[in-house]
């Protein structure tokens, strides 16, 4: 992977959880709490290895109503942990995580579409099977989305993803994993 293991994953998980939306003050329309914690196998992992992958995620989400267009800005925070185990040799890298995705600034553009700056905060650790930290990912970016309000731009429950507008600040922290390729790593580290 050329881009960040964080990055990746974090969005990953913020578009299946919900798609892309933040929160301020204002009136609630969601609030939501959320403990998942799953293992599976995978064979063939970074096509050559099979791994058993245990994570444990916890967080908070939230959409309220803010400005005086009454637009929706959403936020989720999550934190937890992902560990990678070679089922051959019991080999494991973890990763700790602690991330918070929210709506920097959502702009009704007037054609059915808004235009939503989303801010991430936060950071992942890597540490190898010897328990030492790998890799250190803290800090924030920012990128922009367009979204379809479906007619009603106060109301996120019929908006449709259009097209992600890309990064318009790029991280402010370390960035240990960026340019690596997180398969070479693994097969290295637990193969």
């Amino acid at each position: 992977m050329s881009t960040t293991l964080a990055r990746t994953f974090m969005v990953g998980l913020v578009l299946a959880l919900a798609g892309s939306t933040a929160a301020v003050a204002g009136p609630v329309l969601e609030k939501e709490h959320f403990h998942d914690v799953w293992s599976e196998v995978e064979e063939d992992f970074c096509d050559e290895l099979t791994v058993r992958i245990d994570g444990d995620l916890r967080g908070n989400i939230l959409f309220v109503r803010h400005g005086a267009d009454g637009l929706a800005y959403w936020s989720i925070s999550v934190h937890g942990t992902i560990r990678w185990t070679n089922v051959d040799n019991g080999l494991s890298v973890l990763s700790r995580f602690a991330v918070r995705d929210m709506d920097h600034d959502v702009v009704d553009n007037g054609d059915g579409t808004l235009t939503i700056t989303v801010l991430v905060t936060g950071g992942q650790q890597f540490w190898g099977p010897d328990g030492r930290l790998l890799f250190n990912d803290p800090g924030q970016i920012r990128y922009q989305v367009l979204i379809d309000h479906g007619g009603t731009p106060d109301d996120p429950s019929d908006d449709e993803f259009l097209e992600d507008l890309g990064i318009v600040k790029g991280s402010t922290g370390r960035n240990d994993t960026v340019d690596r390729d997180f398969c070479e790593d693994m097969v290295a580290l637990i193969g």
